[in-house]
């Protein structure tokens, strides 16, 4: 028997009709998510950083800086960065990996990608970049030494998918790390749920003149996998070691899994 969703606290896993998904709390087509999607990225890039300190208060910084300590990057790895966006996190992973190394900045959204490479440029770091399905990725078999992702699994219409494309172009011994928004511990629920499903839509419109698009985004932290769930896709995809750390009291979560 299927588990209900609650549309408030999620559920053990994005459970759909056959041939749908989910965008935020609404059902939609599976051929339509990634459109409307990319709408909303399109309308955020040019502050996304921005609201990313508003909303989180700078701690973003903290959970990405633990994920790249996490990474153990060494000069000459190779690294992809998938759904890298502004490309902070690639920045920091590029400076790990020195001029032996080579770190991919890639994004399914050119506005994102855009900003991203614009960035870099004006830090004075030229990195490959590509416009790339997290799904299909354009790499071969066995490239990389490290993939990761930050906040980019949830919006993946088929993250199981996803997760086969990373254990895919990973070296024997390479790692993945997913940063994600996950379950915060319930008896902050109430008023996590009152800070991100109200104040966070009235700062996108306040800050980006965009209410709807930071309200899905909200809304998608309740519809993707919790913590253990998460895990389990990780292990069905191939990882082993897979481990799980809760940051900010499960308000994010970094799951790590290596391809032996």
């Amino acid at each position: 028997m299927t588990e209900p969703i609650d549309p408030l606290h999620g559920s053990p896993a994005d459970v759909s009709p056959a041939g749908q998904t989910h965008f935020g709390f609404e059902t939609v087509p599976e051929a339509a998510k990634a459109e409307r999607v990319a709408d909303v990225f399109h309308s955020v890039a040019r502050k996304y950083d921005v609201m990313n300190d508003v909303m989180s208060g700078g701690l973003h910084r903290i959970w990405k800086a633990f994920t790249i300590g996490r990474a153990s990057i060494r000069p000459g790895m190779r690294v992809l960065d998938i759904a890298g966006g502004t490309g902070d996190l690639a920045k920091a992973m590029a400076k790990r990996a020195g001029p032996s190394g080579e770190v991919w900045l890639t994004d399914i959204n050119e506005s994102m990608l855009s900003v991203g490479r614009d960035r870099l440029l004006d830090a004075g770091m030229t990195l490959p970049t590509a416009l790339a399905d997290a799904e299909h990725l354009p790499f071969p078999n066995g490239y990389f030494d490290r993939v990761t992702v930050a906040f980019g699994l949830r919006n993946m219409t088929h993250k199981d998918h996803a997760l086969l494309e990373m254990f895919r172009v990973l070296k024997p011994g390479g790692k993945l790390l997913v940063l994600e928004f996950s379950r915060i511990w319930k008896p902050f629920a109430p008023l996590y749920d009152a800070y991100s499903l109200k104040i966070l839509p009235w700062l996108g419109k306040r800050i980006a003149d965009d209410a709807d698009s930071y309200r899905y985004l909200a809304e998608s932290i309740r519809m993707h996998p919790d913590q253990q769930t998460l895990a389990e896709m990780l292990k069905t995809a191939g990882f082993s070691r897979v481990q799980v750390f809760n940051l900010t009291a499960g308000v994010v979560a970094l799951h790590e899994g290596v391809r032996l």
